[in-house]
C-alpha cells in the first residue's frame, strides 16, 4: 500500500499507478489517490468538517468548492448531524467513516482503504460496505487489503491472496472457492481418534485443525459425512457452504490470524 502511495519506493522491479512510474511521477499519482488508513490520523483539535476542510487544502481545492464537497461527502456517510463535533466525541465506527470522507476529498480516481472495518460492530461494518459498493458505482477503482474474508468476498471483484508477503494466488472470489475447494466443506468437532480414523480412511483427502474443529476438504464431503456418522454418530458435525477463508487455509496451511 504504502508503495502505491509513493510513500516508500518499490524494492524490486517496476510498479505504475494508472501508467505512471511511482518512481517518476509521485506527484501526479498522489494528487489521483484517496487513502484510509488503519489507523486513527484525525486531528483531534479539529472539528468533523474542519478536518475535511484542512485536508482539502492540500490539494489547492478552492474553499467554496471544498465545503461543497465536505457537506456532500457527510451526508454520503451519515455524519451530516456531526460535522460541528470534535473528533474524541465520535464513536469508532464514526471515525472510520470521516476517514473515508476524507480520503475522497480530492474526489480520487483510487481509494486505498487498510483494513477498513477492523474494530467495527457489524452494523457499523455493513455501513461502509454499502458506501464502498456506491463508489464503485460511481466509477471509483477500490484497492482494500483486509484479514475478513467475507469482506473480500463481498466487495472485491478480483483478490489476491498473500502469505508472508508473496502473492500466491489471484482471481475472482468465487472462482478461486471453486477452484481450491469446491461448493462444501465438511466441520467435525475434533478429538484426536477421530482425526486418525478418518485419515486413515482417506489418505487422500486433505484434513486441517482449526480450533477445536476438524476442517475437511474434499470434492465428495458428504461422503465422509456418512462415514463419519457411522463411526462416530454422537459426534457433532456439519457441512457448509465454502468461502475464501477456507482457500486461504487450504493454500497456506494456517489461519488468518497466524
Amino acid at each position: 500500500m504504502k508503495m502505491i502511495q509513493c510513500v516508500l519506493p518499490p524494492l524490486s522491479g517496476l510498479l505504475t499507478v494508472a501508467s505512471m512510474d511511482v518512481s517518476s511521477k509521485p506527484r501526479e499519482i498522489k494528487r489521483m489517490i484517496g487513502v484510509a488508513p488503519q489507523e486513527n490520523n484525525l486531528d483531534p483539535d479539529f472539528t468533523v468538517l474542519q478536518n475535511l476542510l484542512v485536508y482539502a487544502r492540500y490539494f489547492d481545492i478552492p474553499k467554496p468548492v471544498a465545503l461543497k464537497r465536505s457537506e456532500e461527502l457527510l451526508k454520503f456517510f451519515q455524519l451530516e448531524e456531526k460535522r460541528d463535533v470534535i473528533i474524541d466525541q465520535l464513536s469508532t465506527g464514526m471515525k472510520r467513516r470521516l476517514i473515508l470522507a476524507r480520503a475522497l476529498v480530492n474526489e480520487p480516481q483510487i481509494l486505498l482503504l487498510d483494513e477498513p472495518t477492523t474494530g467495527l460492530d457489524p452494523q457499523a461494518r455493513h455501513l461502509i460496505w454499502d458506501r464502498v459498493h456506491g463508489l464503485r458505482k460511481q466509477g471509483v477503482t477500490v484497492i482494500l487489503t483486509t484479514h475478513y474474508m467475507d469482506e473480500a468476498a463481498e466487495l472485491c471483484d478480483r483478490t489476491l491472496i498473500m502469505d508472508k508477503g508473496k502473492i500466491i494466488e489471484e482471481g475472482k472470489p468465487a472462482e478461486l472457492v471453486r477452484k481450491h475447494v469446491g461448493e462444501d466443506v465438511l466441520e467435525i468437532d475434533y478429538d484426536e481418534k477421530t482425526m486418525k480414523t478418518l485419515q486413515a480412511e482417506f489418505p487422500s483427502t486433505r484434513f486441517e485443525v482449526v480450533s477445536d474443529k476438524i476442517r475437511v476438504f474434499t470434492s465428495e464431503p458428504h461422503g465422509v459425512f456418512e462415514t463419519f456418522l457411522r463411526q462416530f454418530p454422537t459426534r457433532g458435525a456439519t457441512i457448509r457452504n465454502a468461502n475464501l477463508e477456507d482457500v486461504f487455509l487450504k493454500l497456506t496451511g494456517r489461519q488468518l490470524k497466524e
